[in-house]
């Protein structure tokens, strides 16, 4: 479909024990502005430049309410009570820069779909054009 070459994909895993928030994660990966109703901090990132689209994606299953990065992020934050608690994976790649904005979005959407959202889990992605 596109050629892919990724060099480096960092995975990271989104503790609260690590002091991470899923909903402070989701806040700058798309820059927004969200509450965390757990701890009660917000998270505005909305002059944060750079992000070129922002999406949530989900498996047949989830609530259509997960739609929303707020409650998405929320209930992921009420439902995993314990310190320790394993909130989000993290998920970094450099697109390749040969294709177009419309062919990175596809490549991502593929890539999510078949990765994740086909196996059951919802996906909050963002790509970001850093200018460089």
């Amino acid at each position: 479909m596109f050629p892919i070459d990724f060099c480096h994909i960092p995975v990271s895993i989104i503790k609260r024990s690590a002091g991470r928030s899923a909903v402070a994660a989701a806040a700058y990966r798309s820059g927004t502005k969200l509450t965390n109703e757990w701890d009660g901090m917000t998270h505005d990132y909305t002059r944060k430049g750079g992000i070129v689209h922002a999406e949530i994606m989900l498996p047949d299953h989830a609530p259509r309410s997960f739609a929303d990065r707020s409650i998405l992020w929320n209930s992921v934050e009420q439902i995993e009570k314990a310190r320790d608690s394993q909130l989000a994976r993290e998920i970094e790649a450099a697109l390749p820069r040969e294709l177009s904005g419309e062919q990175q979005l596809a490549l991502v959407r593929a890539y999510v779909k078949d990765n994740f959202v086909d196996k059951g889990m919802c996906a909050d992605f963002a790509i970001h054009d850093k200018g460089t």
